[in-house]
């Protein structure tokens, strides 16, 4: 177990092959993918195909660098100068906010690519100890009293906003008003020991120093720790609903532009909806679009009732305005935390 948090906090963050001959020397080979915490060992994976892909189709060695962090702690880093050629990221805010606040992509972003340029999902999923001590099955059995939840700072984690969305979505409709969603938002934030700053820190925290009784993350993280660890040491457990977590990714225009490397970064991000590429997303539990590659892999995937932030909070952009934005509601329930 130690070696397998070991190898997901290490390195894998580059992958490199091979350098371009001569005669590719003035073609820029190297893009710069910056992207969410958890995803490391995805992009690996990912990248070692489409590098292939690419030397067999244009006969050129290309160099792909990784950075991982806390998705909004990226989109941030990225404003104040880190020249990513792509994102891919786990929230559209976090997207969005390179356009509100840098002009580093087009307004239009999404729609440059399929599904909202999502080419995955997911959905904030619980894994527990074995024999689940607590009997959680639910959103609601994370406020009981005596239970540790593990989540990351919502402040700083995209990860950790869909979880507050999820809960407040459930008990908005199960509690039916505002007022019981916020107290319930309240009491779960309370049940919370420690708020680390990304998922794969707070998957730290409960794997390896076996902090709190569940750990909440998005489902392929879940399905991954405990294919890895022994379904003797942790089970997964998918509530009956929970939040759409759409996983967008764009090319950064200015940069891109800056480097010459923009057909790159496209035919990049453009392999991420191939079936290859799906395949890759799916095996590591992520949920894609391409309904062939999910019908082979119906079995991984539970049945759940997917929130969608259009139909339950009106939007992105009032979302921001009422519960993400300084100020709003989350900075409001999440108090001095």
């Amino acid at each position: 177990m130690n070696r397998f948090l070991t190898t997901l906090a290490a390195g894998l963050a580059t992958l490199a092959v091979g350098v371009a001959g001569p005669a590719q020397a003035q073609t820029p080979t190297t893009l710069l993918n910056v992207s969410y915490d958890i995803a490391r060992e995805l992009y690996v994976e990912l990248n070692a195909a489409f590098i292939k892909q690419w030397k067999a189709k244009t006969g050129q060695d290309i160099t792909i660098n990784q950075s991982h962090n806390g998705s909004s702690r990226q989109a941030r880093s990225i404003l104040e100068g880190l020249e990513a050629d792509v994102v891919t990221f786990n929230q559209v805010t976090d997207v969005q906010v390179l356009y509100d606040r840098g002009k580093l992509i087009p307004k239009d972003w999404a729609t440059r690519l399929p599904n909202n340029s999502s080419p995955y999902y997911s959905l904030p999923a619980f894994l527990v100890r074995a024999g689940n001590p607590k009997g959680i099955k639910d959103w609601e059995d994370l406020v009981k009293p005596g239970v540790q939840v593990i989540f990351p700072n919502p402040k700083t984690s995209g990860n950790a906003r869909y979880t507050y969305l999820a809960a407040y979505a459930f008990a908005k409709n199960k509690y039916g008003s505002t007022e019981q969603a916020d107290a319930f938002i309240k009491k779960l934030f309370a049940n919370v020991p420690v708020f680390d700053t990304g998922g794969r820190a707070a998957t730290t925290t409960f794997v390896e120093r076996g902090t709190g009784d569940v750990l909440i993350t998005f489902e392929a993280e879940t399905s991954s720790i405990r294919d890895l660890a022994g379904k003797d040491k942790y089970e997964v457990i998918v509530p009956p609903t929970s939040v759409l977590a759409e996983f967008p990714v764009t090319v950064v225009d200015k940069f891109v532009d800056k480097h010459g490397t923009r057909a790159l970064a496209t035919a990049y991000l453009e392999f991420l909806y191939s079936p290859e590429a799906q395949a890759i997303e799916v095996k590591g539990y992520n949920r894609v679009t391409d309904k062939d590659v999910m019908a082979k892999n119906k079995d991984k995937f539970p049945d759940v009732k997917l929130y969608r932030v259009e139909d339950e909070f009106g939007g992105w952009d009032k979302l921001n305005a009422e519960h993400l934005n300084a100020g709003a509601k989350l900075d409001q329930l999440f108090g001095g935390k």
